[in-house]
Formats: C-alpha cells, structure tokens, sequence
C-alpha cells in the first residue's frame, strides 16, 4: 500500500483491497467510455455504503484532495474520469435495493445499481422504471441522477429529475443528506434533491435514490418510418403527437447512419427502399396502439414506407437499428460526441445545415446524427476530426442561434466549460458559483466540472 497519507486514510475506512494505486488496476476507471476523455488518478477508492462515503469525503476534504465521483462510467463529457491526480470515488458497490413499496409505486435503491438490475427488480413487482437508454446495462442510478439522464422514454415519463422523489447524499464535508420519504407533497423548504439532480457531483455525491415507478403497458408497439427528406421529420412528429395516445418514442436516426449500422452488425435492411430520413415510434397503453401508429402514415405523404412490430423480439430488432448507433460510431474511431436540443420548429434545418457546417472547419470529418426527435435533442457525433475544439466551437454556436442548449442531456463536464455563457446568462453562472461555494466551500467535489476551476488565495 501507498505511503499516501490521504491513502493511508482511505484504507483504513473501506480496506485496502477497496483502494486502487496500482496502474493497471486504476486503468478502466481513468478513460470515460469514448476513449477521448482521461487522466490519472492519485487512488481509487470503492466504499460499501453511506457511511463509507461520508467518511471518505471528511478524509479527502481535510486533506484538500479532490473527488471525482464515478458510477458505470458511461458518461461522454469527461466529467466522471480525473485530470490531474484526483482521487475517483467509485459507487459501484452501492448497488442495493429495497423492497418496492407497490401502494406508492416506488423503489429506493443504491447510486451503484445499474439501470438493467433495477428495472428486473421492479419488473417482478409488475412495474417499470419509466426511463431507458441504449447503456442500461452499465449507466448506475447516481450518475443518472448527476446528470439529469433523459433517454428514449422522456417523451412519455420525463427524465431523472421527474422519476427521482428523493435522494441521499453526501456533502463534501461528510455532511449526510437525506430526503427519502417519497411524499408527493412537501414542502418543508427547499429542493435540495432537485438542486443535486444535474449538479454532476459538483454539490455532493448522490449515494442512494428513491425512484417514482410506473405501470406497464399492457400493449406496446413499434414503427419504423421511412421519410423522403429531413422537412418531414418534425411534421411527422407532430402526427404522432396529435393522434398517438400512450406515444413513449420518437426517436430519428438518418440514412448515413442506417447504413453504417447495418454494416456493423450486418442487420438487413427493415425497408424496401433506402431514406433520407427514419422516424422509429413506440407506443404502449391498455388498448393496441398499432392502428393509431398505422394511421400516422397511411394518408400521409411525408412517410414513404414504415416497418410494424408488436412482439418483443420485433420490438428489439427495430429499436437496434437506433440504439446501435453509439456502438457502430465507436468502433469507427474515437468520435467528438456533442449532445445538444434546439426548438423542434428548427430541426430540420439544423440537421441539414451541419454536415456543410463540420466540414467548413474540418475537412475530414463527418458527422452521424441521431437522437430523439420531439424534444429537439441532437447527438452530433463527429468521426475522424482532426481539430475537435473547432468542430465544438462551431456547432455549439449554431445551436445558440438557434436558440438551443449546449448540454441536452449528458451533462456539461470538462467538455463544454467554455461554452456555458452560450446557454446561462452571467447572473445565472454567478447563482451556480454561490451555490457551489456554499456546499462545496474547498472546491473538493469534481473540479472543473460545469464551472471553470476557481483561483483560491
């Protein structure tokens, strides 16, 4: 073991074999899932529960070592990996869950659980989680929570801050933090888990979640649309919206990107013929949704064909043409991932802008965009850039433009600092700095994190 007093410290809380100073042991907690964001860590600590947390973070905070904490590590703005030395707070040990309380249909459970494990054990309950994404086999509840985590279902359900009615946490000082009672009403002062929810570690570290559940559908349906062009999208959409009862989904992926998933995993094409554009659709209720879904494109001129499923396997096969994306963009190179929104009344030509946009500052990159439609949301995934800062700094404009978000649901981390003053006012990110030294007075929790590191005399 190190002579690291600060790992000394931690070794005597959580045991030495729970903390990781060797490189080859500390190496898959220090790069983020992209490849492109990493460091090295000064230790990795695993502690079992709360009250390992707590006093791990006294420890760290009397010493004046700086905390990242971490859960599956999915996370594509460099906000769970170090930079300089930090210690990484890993939460995956904290991965229990209760008993679900089916009168309230909610569930408390560990930051470490993974969203799979969570969604199995509320489904033998015969309820659901109401969010869901292509990583739920390694995204942990807490890092959902830090970073308000939206994914395919928002439409219908909302993101984390809607599904979390309580939470624990842990201030950077040890300070516990507990509010977990579920109520639907209280208004006991203010929402302190409603602050943490998007602070992405910054203000605490979230150790355990309360989750609001939700009914299964008794029925549940996909459809694939073909699209002749990206002016369809948004008119489809708000097809859906109008005549679809139980709409979960409305997800777009585009024809580049169709093609290069089937080509990685060698899928058949769901369509006769190759589209601009794709629109996937689900929907759920008590009643079969399908010929609400069928009516959205057989009098419409803006679908030229659509692919139908209502079993599970059908279900799985059409979402995998979407939800392999991220992988298929991957294993092409490491990408320059931008997740942004824009007002869904400007999304078609924001998609259709882009690819000219990228290759004005980067002439050998190109872009692969998908995301989910209603909200405006854009994942720009940008392979082969070879001037990645100019690629962000360029498209994080034009969504200003446009009246956009620079972080749509991933959160800001190290990788769009400088580009927050696109998206807050001054008055805000001076509100945010407030709050972060009131919490976090030693700047220990996630340095750089949201807010540009401060100089401190």
């Amino acid at each position: 073991m190190s002579a690291d007093p600060v790992v000394v410290a931690l070794a005597a809380i959580v045991g030495a074999e729970h903390v990781l100073v060797d490189a080859d042991l500390r190496g898959s907690y220090e790069v983020d899932w992209t490849g492109r964001f990493h460091g090295t860590a000064r230790a990795v600590v695993r502690p079992a529960d709360t009250a390992q947390v707590a006093e791990v973070l006294a420890v760290c905070s009397q010493h004046g070592a700086a905390v990242i904490p971490q859960g599956g590590n999915t996370g594509l703005v460099g906000g769970s990996v170090p930079r300089d030395g930090e210690i990484v707070l890993s939460l995956l040990r904290l991965a229990g869950m209760g008993t679900v309380d089916a009168l309230a249909a909610q569930v408390t459970a560990g930051a470490g659980a993974t969203l799979s494990a969570v969604r199995s054990h509320v489904r033998a309950c015969g309820l659901d989680v109401g969010i869901d994404f292509a990583a739920r086999d390694s995204a942990t509840l807490g890092g959902m929570v830090a970073t308000n985590a939206g994914g395919e279902q928002v439409l219908r359900y909302g993101g984390m801050r809607r599904r979390a009615v309580g939470l624990e946490a842990v201030l950077a000082d040890g300070t516990v933090l507990r509010r977990m009672s579920g109520l639907v009403k209280d208004n006991v002062g203010y929402d302190l888990p409603g602050l943490l929810t998007g602070s992405e570690g910054t203000l605490a570290v979230i150790t355990a979640v309360r989750l609001q559940l939700v009914s299964p559908d008794r029925y549940r349906a996909v459809v694939l649309l073909g699209l002749p062009s990206l002016d369809a999208l948004p008119r489809a959409v708000a097809r859906a919206r109008a005549r679809v009862t139980g709409l979960t989904s409305a997800e777009f992926f585009l024809a580049d990107g169709m093609r290069l998933v089937r080509a990685y995993r060698g899928l058949p094409a769901p369509l006769p013929d190759e589209h601009p554009a794709y629109l996937l659709l689900e929907a759920g209720g008590a009643a079969d949704p399908v010929e609400m879904l069928e009516g959205i494109f057989g009098a419409s001129s803006d679908v030229e064909d659509a692919a139908v499923a209502t079993d599970a396997a059908g279900r799985a096969a059409l979402w995998a043409y979407r939800e392999v994306h991220a992988e298929a963009i991957n294993a092409s190179g490491v990408p320059t991932k931008l997740d942004v929104s824009v007002p869904p009344k400007v999304l078609a030509a924001f998609l259709s802008e882009l690819p000219t946009l990228v290759s004005g500052v980067d002439v050998a990159a190109r872009t692969v965009l998908f995301g989910h439609a209603a909200e405006g949301n854009v994942h720009v995934n940008v392979v082969g850039a070879t001037d990645p800062h100019a690629v962000e700094e360029v498209v994080l404009r034009r969504v200003a433009a446009h009246g956009g978000s620079i972080s749509a649901e991933h959160g800001v981390g190290t990788a769009k600092v400088r580009w927050t003053s696109l998206s807050r006012t001054a008055g805000d990110l001076a509100a945010m700095r407030a709050v972060k030294r009131a919490l976090d007075p030693a700047g220990v929790l996630n340095p750089g994190v949201i807010l540009p590191l401060e100089v401190r005399c």
